[in-house]
Parts: structure tokens; C-alpha cells; sequence
């Protein structure tokens, strides 16, 4: 693949204005619609050295054959005017959002005689007004079940409206006082579409004024002695308020603003909505979507603001969205600040007819909620890759597209994934994920303390942290092989199958066998793997190649998964391997490599809290908290106990004179470490 020679224009023929530009393909079809503020800036960043361009944007100026813009006079012009053209021309190049599930919203046919309260989904219908969205369709019947009450608008269908017009019986909803039936005449036109916007009043937050007006009617009812007439009444309010506690407050009763946040990796980015009407979260919403360029976050803030908003109505205080688009509120609040957020801003302004606030909040309330946010888009890419690997065959697909890109003999059945975790150095760990079948084993996660890696930089000192996790872990499953009396090496010829079949059968330590066999565990590592994965670059590829190496084990393939392009590494090639973006191969290294750097952070996070709270008196045995605690009231720190004698230590109550002399003797030894344990730990993974 290489750039179209003929593509790039002709130096200093580009103007530096403001401006948009379209790159199109062999057949004239628009494939790419871009704004920038220096034309001419912009435009050269494509026609740079072709391989320093991010591989799809290699892709995209390859595919295109001719390149034209178009000069306007500011930013907020450049952002209409692409727009449009995103709009009129759908280019294959640009991001595009992919709802991440379908949403139901609340829904009040107002453009009919009799309006009709609804669940709908799907495209936006003029004349009808829609609160939402709502993550489940059964939270929106529960809230129009207690609106009934107090306004009892039409809910049924057409078919059963005809019917019971004709017949002259309303429904059972009709019978139990929780439809106006205006089918049998009950109530006329007018009176019906008074309690639908009525209805429509109270879901866009005017809540109070019907609250008090029931109250009034409840007390004059008591005191016109009709208690039964209060007591529905009291029932009446007492539903108004649990539909009201259904939603939750998050902020200030007059706060409306959507809070929009990102999760992304390389290839895809989720984003999450959710819209806040009246300081109440009235809907949510999330979107998935591919990543065409190589392009940050805040880029894709500008572009999902365009799109989202683009054909947005002025808000009204009570919708989540309006017409095609969601309704712009005052505020939006977003996780990263676009680079020309003065002019996106100013375009929300123009086509909400309002002043629009766009801004990143840095603490208090607004705060907590976008980090809530955050983690919901988290969770939606999390999700959305998760269900690529749910399908048999897909997951089939992935292990062949590994085989064929990695040249191995068979798919890789058994795959290992390795990731080192460190602080500037400090409480460096590592971690083993396992994947079997494409699924995660959570039973074979392992753990690594890692004992030393010797002076250097980080980079060094992940190389050597890499190399002796691959020492440990295959040392280890040599000597089990020995101790099951199979092959003392992996690299030996065996008969009967690749080394996944010759693993040895766990066995569990014999009886008797005394403290040292009954500490073996077999189970740990008693399997090989097919494919050995590391988090990193080339060096971690041949750091753990090599250790591979110097144990004799030459039929297990190594790769590396580098984060910045999503390269594959092997350790005998000068490039990467390049798996296409779409292939479920590379989704599953992906998946893989997350997992394995998510559980490696947690034992990470995990050894620093506890470093926090360590002392050198948790070492000493037999002693306990109780005594712990009684020592450090009575001397106040770790410090001045060390320079006490053992008569002095000995008088604090519960401590004798053989406690007191190993307390003074462990102080003196100057071990002020956390208590030392074995630095492979496994156990099954809780998910922290």
C-alpha cells in the first residue's frame, strides 16, 4: 500500500484560512470530510512520511485518488459547513456511532385527537413528545402505572380504542379509574389533552405545583369530612412522589445538562450520555464507535457533538431528545475539552438560540457525576467486546485469524498473557491470565512478586521483570513435569500430540509426603500453553523468547501486543505485524491484553495499600493485634519500642520476657519490611 503521488496539491496552493476539505475516492465518492483552522497545516500532516501515518489513515489517503476544500470565514462556520457535509455524503472514513443497544423512550402522541402514553423505540416521529431514553423498557411502565393515577391519559392502541368505542365499554384500565376513557365519552377532546399536557408537564419537571394542588384538594376534602375522597387523594400524592424518587437527584433543582463521557482504546471508543433535566438523571444513552483515525479524546468530544447535536430543536426543559437529535440544554459537560471549544460552544449557542456552557468540571457534584459516567462507558466497551466472544464461532474465527497471522502450526488453544505492574519502580508485580477456547480461565490467573530487577529505567526494568515471570513460571512447570514423571523439557520429541497434549495430569501431594511436598500445589503450573503473550514491544517479545531459550523450551510461540498502534510483536522479526482492524483475532488479543494489565494493576494497587498499613511488628509471631496495638500506645511509635530495652518492652501488660526478647531482637535486625510471602500467589480472580 502506498500514498497516490498525484494526491497532494502543489506547495502554497493551499490557503491558510479556516476551512473544510473532502477527500475522495477513484469513483468521485466523497470517503472523508475534515475541518480545520489552518487549511493548509492540516492538509499537510497527510502528505507527511506514509509510513508515519496511523494505518487507517494510511488506508484512507491510499483509497483516495483527488482532494478538495473549501475556505469559510471562522471555526464555527467550518463546523456547520462539516456538518452538512458528514450528513449529505455518509463518508466511509469518518467516525461513525452505532447505538449500543436500542433505547425506549417515554412517548405522548400529542398529533393525536385522543394523545396515547406509549413505550416507543426507534426513529423520532413529528408531533409527538419524548422523554427518555430510559435503560429498560419495564422502568418507564412503572413510572406511567403511578402517573395513572393522578392522570389518567389514554394508554391503549387504536384497535382496542375502536372497540371499545363501539361496544360502549371502556377497558379495565377505564373500570379501576386509571384511564379518563374518553372512548365512551367520559371526557371530550379538550378535557383529555389538557391531562395529557398536564402529563407532559410533570415528566419535564414541573412537579410541585400538582403536588400542592393535591395536597389543598386532600385537606379541604378532610375537612369537608369526605375522608374516603382524601384518602384517594393522599394515595394520589404519595404516587406522584415515589415517580419522583425513581429518578434521582444528582444536582440543584435547576441544573439541565447532558454529562458526556469517553472509553476508548485504539481501535473503538464507547461514549455514555446521560441527560439531567431539573437536577433529576431523566435518561441515559451510549454509543459505540470505530476509530478511523488516530485521533484523542478531545477530537472525539468535537465530533460526537456535531453529530449528536447537529439537528438538535431548542431544548424545552423536559426532553432527552428532540426531532433526530438530542435537545442542546444549557450546560454540557464533557470528560475532555475539544481545541477549539470557544467555537463549538458558540455553534451549540447558535443552534440552541441560547448561551450554551461547554466545559470539563474539576470537582464538587458535576464532578462525581461524570466519573460515574465514565465508568458506565467503561463498562458499555468492556461489554461490547465481551459479546464478540460469546459467539462459538466467532471465537473460532479469532484463534484462526492468530494462527494464520502468526504462521503457527495449530490455533492457540491455550493462550497466556503476561503484563508487568510498577510505580516508578516500586512494588513491581506481574500477572498471568489464561484463555482457553477464546474464554477467560479465571481459575489459572497467577500472580508474581517480583523480586528484583536490577538498576535502569522503566523500560529496563520491565524487560527484566518480563524475563524472570517467564523463568519462574516455566522453572516451574519443567519441575512438575519431573515430579509427574513426564518430559524434563518441552523441547524434547514426544509422541502422541504438540505439547498442549503432553501436559502432565494435576496430581495432589501424596500423604505423608511431609511440610515441603504438601506446599506443592501441581495445579498451578502444570499446563503449557500454546501462545505466550506480552504486554509490550519488541524487547519484552525477546526478553522472554530468550528465557524461554535458556530452559530448553522451543515449541511454545512468544508475540507481543504493543498499546500505541495495536501491533503484534514476534521476537525474531524487524516489523510488526499488522492484523486488520476488524479481525477477531486482534479482538482477541486485545481482550486479552486488557485482561491481563487489569489484573496486574489490582495486585499492584493491592501491594502499595498494603505497604501503607505494614509494620515490622506484623513479622514478629505470636504476636498478635491486640499486643501490637497495646505496644504502640504505650511507647507511641515503632522507634522509640526499638530503642527500648527488653525490661522496658516486657512491662507493657500481656508481653513477657521471651516475647519482649524477640520483639527487641527482630527491632534490632533493622527488618522493617512487610511480612514476606511466596512471590507466586494464585487463586482465583474475584474481579477487583
Amino acid at each position: 500500500m502506498a500514498a497516490q503521488p498525484h494526491l497532494r496539491p502543489k506547495p502554497g496552493s493551499i490557503p491558510t484560512a479556516p476551512g473544510v476539505y473532502r477527500f475522495r475516492d477513484e469513483h468521485g465518492r466523497v470517503i472523508y470530510v475534515g475541518k480545520a483552522k489552518n487549511l493548509r497545516a492540516r492538509l499537510s500532516s497527510y502528505f507527511q512520511d506514509f509510513a508515519n501515518l496511523h494505518p487507517r489513515t494510511q488506508t484512507m489517503v491510499a483509497t483516495a485518488t483527488d482532494v478538495d476544500w473549501t475556505v469559510v470565514g471562522t471555526e464555527v462556520e467550518a463546523l456547520q459547513l462539516e456538518y452538512s457535509w458528514i450528513k449529505e455524503y455518509d463518508p466511509r472514513f469518518n467516525v461513525r456511532y452505532r447505538d449500543d443497544k436500542s433505547y425506549p423512550y417515554l412517548a405522548i402522541t400529542l398529533n393525536e385527537e385522543f394523545p396515547r402514553v406509549q413505550v416507543m423505540r426507534g426513529a423520532k416521529r413529528r408531533g409527538v413528545r419524548y422523554f427518555g431514553p430510559y435503560s429498560h423498557a419495564w422502568a418507564i411502565r412503572e413510572t406511567v402505572d403511578l402517573l395513572l393515577r393522578v392522570f389518567p391519559v389514554r394508554t391503549c392502541s387504536s384497535g382496542v380504542f375502536r372497540r371499545a368505542h363501539s361496544s360502549g365499554r371502556p377497558c379495565l384500565l377505564g373500570y379501576i379509574d386509571k384511564c379518563s376513557a374518553p372512548c365512551v365519552g367520559r371526557v371530550d377532546p379538550e378535557e383529555h389533552r389538557a391531562l395529557a399536557e398536564e402529563f407532559c408537564a410533570f415528566m419535564a419537571g414541573d412537579t410541585g405545583r400538582f403536588i400542592r394542588r393535591l395536597e389543598q384538594r386532600m385537606r379541604e376534602a378532610a375537612a369537608d369530612e369526605e375522608y374516603e375522597r382524601a384518602a384517594r387523594l393522599r394515595d394520589d400524592v404519595q404516587a406522584l412522589r415515589t415517580a419522583l424518587e425513581k429518578q434521582a437527584v444528582v444536582l440543584g433543582e435547576s441544573t439541565d445538562c447532558d454529562v458526556i463521557a469517553f472509553a476508548e482504546d485504539p481501535l473503538e471508543a464507547a461514549v455514555q450520555v446521560f441527560y439531567v433535566r431539573g437536577g433529576r438523571i431523566r435518561g441515559q444513552r451510549g454509543w459505540v464507535v470505530d476509530k478511523v483515525e488516530d485521533i484523542g479524546t478531545g477530537q472525539l468530544v468535537a465530533q460526537f457533538l456535531a453529530q449528536n447535536y447537529g439537528g438538535a430543536e431548542p431544548a424545552d426543559g423536559g426532553d432527552g431528545a428532540a426531532g433526530t437529535a438530542a435537545a442542546i440544554p444549557r450546560e454540557v459537560l464533557v470528560s475532555a475539552e475539544p481545541a477549539d471549544a470557544e467555537a463549538v460552544a458558540a455553534w451549540l449557542s447558535e443552534h440552541r438560540g441560547a448561551r450554551v456552557d461547554l466545559r470539563v468540571p474539576r470537582r464538587g457534584d458535576k464532578r462525581a457525576l461524570l466519573e460515574t459516567v465514565e465508568q458506565n462507558a467503561r463498562q458499555a466497551l468492556a461489554r461490547h467486546k465481551t459479546q464478540r466472544a460469546s459467539d462459538l464461532t466467532t471465537r473460532s474465527r479469532a484463534l484462526g485469524d492468530i494462527q494464520e497471522a502468526l504462521d503457527l502450526d495449530q490455533a492457540p488453544l491455550r493462550i497466556e498473557c503476561y503484563d508487568i505492574s510498577n510505580l516508578q519502580g516500586s512494588h513491581v508485580v506481574a500477572s498471568m491470565v489464561v484463555f482457553e477456547d477464546g474464554l477467560a480461565r479465571k481459575s489459572e490467573y497467577r500472580r508474581f512478586s517480583i523480586r528484583g530487577t536490577g538498576s535502569g529505567g522503566a523500560e529496563q526494568n520491565d524487560v527484566a521483570a518480563m524475563a524472570e515471570v517467564m523463568t519462574r513460571r516455566f522453572t516451574r512447570y519443567l519441575e512438575e513435569s519431573q515430579r509427574s514423571g513426564e518430559l524434563a523439557s518441552m523441547g524434547g520429541a514426544a509422541e502422541g500430540g504438540p505439547a498442549a497434549d503432553r501436559a502432565p495430569a494435576p496430581r495432589e501431594p501424596e500423604a505423608g509426603a511431609g511440610e515441603e511436598a504438601a506446599h506443592v500445589t501441581p495445579r498451578k503450573f502444570a499446563y503449557p500453553p500454546n501462545l505466550v503473550v506480552v504486554d509490550g514491544g519488541r524487547p519484552q517479545v525477546q526478553a522472554a523468547k530468550r528465557a524461554l531459550a535458556e530452559l530448553g523450551i522451543d515449541d511454545v510461540a512468544v508475540c507481543g501486543l504493543a498499546k500505541r498502534l495495536e501491533e503484534v510483536w514476534l521476537p525474531d522479526e524487524e516489523d510488526p505485524v499488522i492484523l486488520p482492524r476488524t479481525s477477531e483475532g486482534l479482538y482477541l488479543l486485545q481482550r486479552v491484553r486488557d485482561e491481563a494489565h487489569r489484573f496486574a494493576i489490582t495486585y499492584h494497587r493491592q501491594r502499595r495499600a498494603k505497604a501503607l498499613t505494614s509494620s515490622v511488628l506484623d513479622e514478629v509471631p505470636g504476636l498478635g493485634p491486640a499486643r501490637r496495638t497495646a505496644l504502640l500506645k504505650h511507647f507511641g511509635s515503632v522507634r522509640r519500642l526499638a530503642a527500648a530495652s527488653v525490661q522496658e518492652i516486657s512491662e507493657v501488660p500481656g508481653i513477657g520476657t521471651r516475647t519482649a526478647e524477640t520483639i527487641a531482637a527482630r527491632l534490632a535486625g533493622g527488618n522493617t519490611g512487610g511480612a514476606q510471602k511466596s512471590p507466586d500467589e494464585g487463586g482465583q480472580d474475584n474481579g477487583g
